[in-house]
């Protein structure tokens, strides 16, 4: 099993603190904000990277529910929430292992942050060895 003890995400992945009133939250980064924190008691890291484990579905339901203003929140809705990412791409269901997702980081990324990562630098041009064979040397500026 990984030891997610020092699991870092990159900066995309964390947004200002939720304040009280605020509802704009996705349930992708309200699950990456508890397993940020540690809060084992309804959800933790699987065995693979991005891995997750829903450890008490209802806990985690209801904690979803106070979060979004809504006290009628189940663990039924909460997974057609779930499901919704499937045809995003931004999670999958691990087979075989039962309350058990994977994040698609690449995909969250793409979906949410269009401009992440930053384009590359324009490519520096290769001189070419020939130079060398012909005992020139390179200016010392390049």
């Amino acid at each position: 099993m990984v030891s997610n003890a020092a699991v870092l995400f990159p900066d995309w992945a964390y947004k200002p603190t939720w304040s009280p009133g605020s509802r704009q939250i996705q349930l992708w980064h309200f699950l990456l904000e508890l397993l940020g924190r540690g809060e084992g008691g309804a959800i933790g890291w699987g065995g693979e990277w991005g891995e997750f484990v829903i450890r008490d579905p209802e806990m985690l339901a209801r904690l979803w529910g106070e979060r979004k203003g809504k006290p009628h929140m189940n663990y039924d809705k909460l997974s057609r929430a779930l499901r919704y990412y499937y045809n995003k791409r931004i999670l999958h269901k691990t087979k075989g292992k039962r309350f058990t997702y994977k994040f698609n980081f690449s995909k969250l990324i793409l979906v949410n942050y269009p401009g992440y990562p930053p384009p590359a630098p324009p490519c520096v041009k290769v001189i070419s060895c020939s130079w060398a064979a012909q005992g020139l040397r390179l200016p010392a500026s390049l």
